[in-house]
């Protein structure tokens, strides 16, 4: 029997420690650093890889990548089957243009607009990618392999999944953690901190379809800051984006509504990934 330095498994409750450990290296609403929801999280995870929950769409599975030599998790990576339903629907800023034009000044302007919008029956999601500090740049690119596997359990189980995949990107935040768009938009209508605001939405979203504006905000109005953290990618995410768009994902002009951080999208079968894993 062959010995392997790392493996990829799916969760087990025995890894709560190492999940929190992982969680403070990152902020994402996918891997929170709060034992109770990585708890719940857990639990969800190895439920669905078992087939308890019986809505196929409702599971989430959490991959955690582990050095045999300590039997450490060092990583993790995770999918969503379905981010949106109809008691939590999925929700974004929709980038568009507006063109304005005065006969009297004889001048034009081409506005960029945002939109909220909601989808109640989403795509499949894919999330949670972590790895500990001290493994990255391995000469095995452990957070490609960590990453991929996920496409490959997804063309193995394709029914389980939607026809698109969405990844949700982190923007770039500020030193104590805050999302200039927030400050610029967020806040204002909910009185609420980013991180308030993003722990609520975990459970409820009621606050964000009943005090955002359900017209259109004009980007031009928000500070220069704002505007420029609008679909960006913080550093340390901008090898997941090139990584992301290698395999055929996209950026479709949709962003989270509560950093600006772009939503990249691709049709699950026309994944690269997934088209060229064999059953």
């Amino acid at each position: 029997m062959m010995d392997f330095d790392f493996l990829i498994r799916s969760v087990r409750e025995s890894d709560l420690e190492d999940l929190e450990r992982l969680s403070e290296l990152v902020y994402f609403i996918n891997l929170p650093n709060n034992r109770d929801i990585l708890k719940e999280k857990i639990r969800k995870s190895v439920d669905s890889f078992s087939g308890n929950i019986e809505d196929k769409f409702e599971r989430e599975y959490i991959f955690v990548l582990v050095d045999n030599k300590n039997s450490r998790v060092i990583g993790t990576s995770m999918i969503i089957a379905r981010h949106g339903s109809p008691d939590s629907p999925h929700m974004y800023f929709e980038l568009t243009e507006k063109q304005k034009y005065s006969e009297t000044i004889h001048a034009g302007f081409i506005h960029k607009v945002l939109r909220l919008k909601f989808d109640s029956d989403g795509p499949t999601e894919i999330g949670g990618l972590v790895i500990d500090p001290s493994y990255r740049g391995h000469k095995l690119k452990l957070g490609r392999l960590l990453s991929f596997c996920r496409f490959s359990f997804m063309k193995m189980k394709r029914r389980w999944f939607k026809d698109r995949v969405l990844s949700e990107l982190m923007p770039p935040l500020s030193e104590n953690g805050e999302s200039l768009l927030w400050e610029a938009v967020g806040r204002r209508f909910t009185n609420l901190s980013y991180q308030d605001a993003d722990l609520l939405s975990r459970k409820n979203k009621e606050f964000i379809t009943s005090l955002f504006p359900k017209g259109d905000i004009y980007t031009v109005l928000l500070s220069g800051e704002a505007r420029d953290a609008i679909g960006k990618v913080g550093p340390d995410t901008e090898p997941v984006k090139h990584m992301l768009e290698k395999i055929g994902f996209k950026w479709r002009e949709h962003i989270d509504p509560f950093d600006g951080g772009p939503h990249y999208w691709a049709d699950t079968d026309k994944i690269s990934l997934v088209s060229q894993t064999k059953k």
